[in-house]
């Protein structure tokens, strides 16, 4: 019984990347509302940390669901959907940060709980932030992917096009980098 279980579940995940290609490939709204749902603060989260600033990671998260509207002909269903939604959204960030070149600050608005809790995470959360300001794109986008949106490093791989040794290394370096800066050595 556990087998049959098993397999089922395992049948399942094809059936729903095959749909989501098919709707895709039909622009279903019905489906494209259901994706939005499921992927909005995921996206917009990853893309303000990736960013740096709020408001461009706005315009590239509607310029995604745009590309995904666009060129859902495109999905195939190989990969998870979330992996290929990430993958665009990544693309078009960075060719939105390679024609501005600029830097910004990491602006996340906080919890709200008692004052000494929210003081304690407000002040985690800033230092950590100041501290993945301060890592190279490379490390700070891999990190997030992986703690933040908790992708496998095969997802991972798949959104950044980087080898899976590379994808460890990055990870590897940016939470050393990471723990250097936070105990106030610069990395």
């Amino acid at each position: 019984m556990t087998t049959a279980t098993a397999w089922a579940c395992s049948s399942a995940m094809p059936d729903e990347k095959a749909e989501i290609a098919r709707g895709l490939r039909r622009r279903d709204p019905d489906l494209l509302d259901r994706l939005i749902a499921k992927y909005q603060h995921r996206l917009l989260r990853y893309l303000v940390h990736l960013t740096g600033r709020r408001d461009l990671a706005e315009d590239v998260f509607q310029e995604t669901w745009i590309r995904v509207l666009e060129r859902g002909h495109q999905y195939d269903g190989r990969h998870e959907f979330g992996t290929w939604l990430f993958a665009i959204a990544r693309n078009l960030a960075i060719s939105h940060l390679r024609r501005k070149q600029t830097d910004g600050l990491d602006e996340m608005p906080d919890g709200a709980d008692s004052a000494l809790d929210l003081t304690i995470r407000r002040e985690h959360h800033e230092r950590v932030s100041a501290g993945m300001q301060h890592l190279s794109m490379e490390f700070r986008e891999a990190l997030e992917l992986r703690f933040l949106e908790e992708m496998s490093l095969d997802e991972i791989a798949h959104v950044t096009g980087a080898p899976l040794g590379t994808v460890k290394s990055r990870i590897y370096r940016g939470v050393s980098a990471l723990q250097r800066w936070l105990k106030g050595a610069r990395p």
